[in-house]
């Protein structure tokens, strides 16, 4: 509902365009920590987990307030929550800049999360308040293109950034150039329209409370366990974060049926198609975060490559991610249909990442491995081909109501995804060394790759068998499928990450 006239905003593309950068600036923030998060261990110290949390600690809060933001921007106005927001990502980034321990900046990082959770919620609401008929549709456009542009730089200009050591600041750079682009989009706020909900629900303080504890309790141990060798109180927390999350479901179904408003729409999982759409989105996000953090310790803590040449090594992921995902949303999928090119890029991720790890297996301690470029690029292609058909299918069944939650929840669980297998990946990578400290050209880097890639190949597997109870059981015909429904396109950490 709109607070303002029903006619056309006179500055209606240029707030677009400020809300443009916004969410690319989110998913810039993601993957360019992909990149810089090994230099940042070696000059800040701390363990090999530190590396896993510099971004988990991002991702994790994005991950469990993204739903809470939300029901913000409908209570107190979705323009007021944005820049409220935004000022905080701006001055926790100016923080994470000058943190001076390994400490202080996974908790500014934290910040940082919860405030991009903030930010994001709001960009499809405002666009349409701001935005009708034929426009309405030209502006969502532009989301897909802008987040796979961000998706593809991310990675190099993390590299570009860290390694010009610009006025000394190595890998400062990469927070500090949010300030003034954060700094510009607030200035630029008074050029959006307020919005928000006609009806405005709740908030559900003890459902975010379960939510926040139980999957911070999982992706704690799951980053802690393998440096202190998994002793029993890694897997009471697993327990007891197991638990929190079953209360979390039970709390959502009562408040359901007492008619107030819960996070989650529990008439979502009446049926299967949509419970197993966030397993596989979970599975599927959990390789391609988990993945990418892989790759890039391996080179620059194992192979000590400058962070330059880690970033240029994502690219022909990143590039073929973006080449793909085009290619599945104009032409691939209104031919062929969701079903066939979801299973085609599932094959494709799972050949790229099996050839990974026969790279890692068969590589030379201490040379750069070549041969993993092409791998990487038929990882990249799979995911491209996937995670577009794979919003249209997941939302196939929605009913309008159930609209908003579904796709709040679908964004919550892709960035609950991308922390677990940054947890979980990264964990398998840093297992194999017994001291936890990784020696320059040891076999032992390799190894820890390879299995890191022969866990992701089972992930893989398992959501291509999530994927099967997702589609419906009368599929449409191949000339009637779309493309990912507006505002829903997979951004890389929105689909990376990252």
């Amino acid at each position: 509902m709109r607070d303002e006239s029903t006619t056309p905003h006179p500055h209606r593309w240029a707030a677009l365009a400020v809300l443009l950068l916004a969410e690319a600036m989110n998913l810039l923030d993601a993957t360019v920590m992909t990149v810089a998060a090994p230099v940042i261990r070696a000059d800040l110290g701390g363990s090999d987990a530190a590396i896993q949390w510099f971004s988990a600690a991002y991702t994790l809060p994005f991950a469990v307030f993204l739903i809470t933001g939300g029901r913000l921007g409908d209570i107190a106005g979705r323009r007021r929550i944005f820049r409220a927001g935004m000022a905080a990502f701006t001055l926790a980034s100016l923080a994470c800049a000058l943190a001076p321990s390994t400490a202080a900046l996974i908790a500014v990082r934290a910040v940082q999360g919860a405030a991009a959770a903030l930010i994001i919620p709001q960009t499809i609401g405002m666009i349409r308040a701001l935005f009708d008929g034929r426009e309405l549709a030209r502006a969502m456009g532009c989301i897909g293109p802008v987040m796979g542009l961000a998706a593809v730089t991310g990675p190099a200009l993390g590299g570009v950034l860290t390694h010009a050591d610009l006025f000394g600041s190595t890998w400062r750079a990469v927070f500090l150039v949010n300030v003034p682009l954060g700094a510009a989009v607030l200035l630029a706020g008074r050029l959006l329209r307020e919005d928000r909900a006609a009806r405005r629900p709740r908030l559900d303080l003890t459902g975010t409370v379960l939510a926040v504890l139980g999957t911070g309790l999982i992706v704690y141990p799951l980053i802690q366990g393998g440096a202190v060798r998994w002793p029993g109180w890694c897997w009471s927390l697993l327990t007891l974060g197991g638990a929190l999350l079953a209360g979390f479901a039970l709390h959502q179904r009562w408040r359901g049926r007492c008619g107030r408003s819960p996070l989650v729409e529990p008439s979502l999982f009446r049926e299967r198609g949509f419970p197993a759409a966030l397993i596989a989105s979970v599975l599927f996000f959990a390789v391609v975060n988990g993945l990418m953090l892989v790759i890039v310790v391996q080179l620059q803590v194992g192979l000590h490559s400058d962070v330059l040449t880690a970033g240029y090594t994502l690219l022909p992921w990143s590039v073929a991610m973006a080449l793909s995902s085009w290619a599945a949303g104009a032409w691939l999928v209104p031919r062929y249909g969701a079903a066939c090119i979801m299973a085609v890029g599932l094959l494709a991720l799972l050949l790229g990442t099996v050839a990974a790890a026969v790279v890692y297996g068969t590589g030379r301690p201490g040379s750069y491995p070549w041969s993993l470029l092409p791998a990487l690029a038929v990882a990249g292609l799979g995911q491209g081909l996937y995670a577009v058909p794979f919003f249209t299918t997941a939302l196939h069944h929605v009913r309008p109501h159930e609209t908003g939650s579904a796709a709040g929840l679908l964004n919550a669980v892709q960035q609950l995804g991308g922390t677990l297998g940054v947890a979980l990946l990264g964990s398998v990578f840093f297992h194999v060394t017994a001291s936890g400290a990784l020696v320059q050209g040891s076999a032992t880097t390799l190894t820890g790759a390879r299995n890191a890639f022969c866990v992701a190949a089972v992930l893989v597997l398992a959501t291509a068998a999530a994927t099967v109870f997702m589609r419906p059981r009368q599929q449409r015909s191949p000339g009637t499928a779309t493309g990912p429904a507006p505002g829903h396109e997979p951004a890389a950490q929105h689909s990376t990450h990252v």
